[in-house]
């Protein structure tokens, strides 16, 4: 907990809270906080969201992830669907997912649905009629989450900078760390950019946070990037694609969605990598690209683009979410893997929560499945 500083004491280095990491989990924490503390957000980009956040798959599944992180899909919806403070219109349109099994994937789809909520089971046939390109002789199962919803990720990242500059905080771009140090109860971060100094400070790195940590002398919790990569490919023309759902093997093999006029197609892969600007590997694409036309009619005749990211996990899956054991005022917010940006809403009002002091809306056992202190 802080005591926000004066306005009259505010100045571009010396702020309640640092925050290190401009994605949408930086950003949007920051942004909650700056309504009560001064706060500054340091980025080593040249711009914000330009790792995983600029990346994703930009899409509310309630369904995705385990049953803490459905429990912040849930508690997140409510605001991507009107989000006050950030834009004037939902962040969401209309999408759906499909998930398809083969015989060896049924006990996978079964696992899917413990748990689950406004899923519904559809026959190959019924799947060929939303995704006409599907091959119904591979389907044996198939389920749809209809209330899956695009998010326009551009739109929220900015408005949650703009809700940040407009309580007086700021976002420092192209800032590396190169330092961090405590003395006196107050972080002082070195960046290329300056000096920077807070009470508190919040590890909000991605993919480097476990780097961050060590640097502060803080034990790490074992945060790994993964690789996911995906390509633009176009669909013939005689295919209306705009209206198809996101479509893909439930066992996570490889997945579809479309995209600005043609399909994405991801080897839903998660190689380890160290944390860095990564980039698809020709090889992987290549596997996944045929596990895709498997199960379609269509051939991928070219790719038009293709790209990278990076998901970044703790060991459980689940998001590392509050204060480090043993360490006052170092701040976790890592581990969001592929639920960073349709969590984001509800982590971000907790971050705010746990660092001025006030009860958290969240369940009380939502907050402890979060909690750094589960790793030891």
């Amino acid at each position: 907990m802080i005591q926000p500083t004066s306005p009259s004491v505010k100045t571009d280095n010396i702020r309640d809270i640092l925050v290190i990491g401009g994605g949408i989990a930086g950003i949007s924490a920051a942004a909650r906080l700056s309504a009560d503390a001064s706060v500054t957000v340091l980025e080593m980009e040249s711009s914000i969201g330009h790792h995983a956040t600029g990346r994703s798959a930009a899409i509310m599944i309630r369904n995705y992830g385990n049953a803490t992180l459905r429990a912040l899909n849930a508690a997140s919806y409510g605001f991507l669907q009107e989000p006050i403070g950030v834009a004037d219109t939902s962040l969401l349109s209309p999408r759906g997912e499909l998930l398809l099994a083969d015989d060896a994937a049924l006990p996978s789809l079964s696992a899917y649905l413990e748990g689950s909520v406004g899923l519904e089971r559809l026959t190959a046939k019924q799947a060929v009629e939303l995704v006409p390109i599907l091959r119904p002789e591979k389907i044996a199962s198939a389920i749809i989450e209809w209330d899956a919803q695009d998010i326009d990720v551009d739109r929220m990242l900015q408005g949650f900078a703009r809700m940040l500059r407009k309580n007086d905080g700021t976002i420092v771009s192209s800032a590396k760390v190169t330092a961090i140090s405590r003395e006196n109860g107050v972080w002082k971060v070195s960046t290329s950019k300056g000096d920077y100094s807070a009470p508190i400070l919040i590890n909000a790195a991605g993919g480097w946070a476990d780097p961050v940590a060590k640097m502060a002398g803080v034990a790490p919790v074992g945060i790994q990037p993964l690789r996911r990569s995906a390509a633009l490919i176009p669909m013939p023309a005689e295919y209306d694609i705009s209206r198809w759902p996101l479509f893909g093997d439930v066992a996570e093999s490889w997945y579809a969605k479309p995209e600005s006029g043609k399909l994405m197609v991801s080897p839903a892969d998660e190689d380890p990598v160290d944390p860095h600007d990564v980039w698809a590997e020709d090889m992987v694409l290549a596997e996944g690209l045929d596990r895709f036309e498997q199960a379609v009619t269509v051939s991928v005749t070219r790719v038009d683009h293709s790209w990278a990211g990076m998901r970044s996990f703790a060991p459980d899956k689940t998001l590392v979410v509050g204060f480090a054991p043993n360490t006052d005022g170092f701040f976790w917010l890592a581990g969001q893997g592929g639920y960073g940006i349709q969590t984001a809403a509800a982590v971000s009002e907790l971050v705010a929560d746990l660092c001025l002091g006030r009860k958290p809306k969240l369940a009380a056992e939502v907050v402890a499945a979060l909690d750094p202190g589960r790793f030891g």
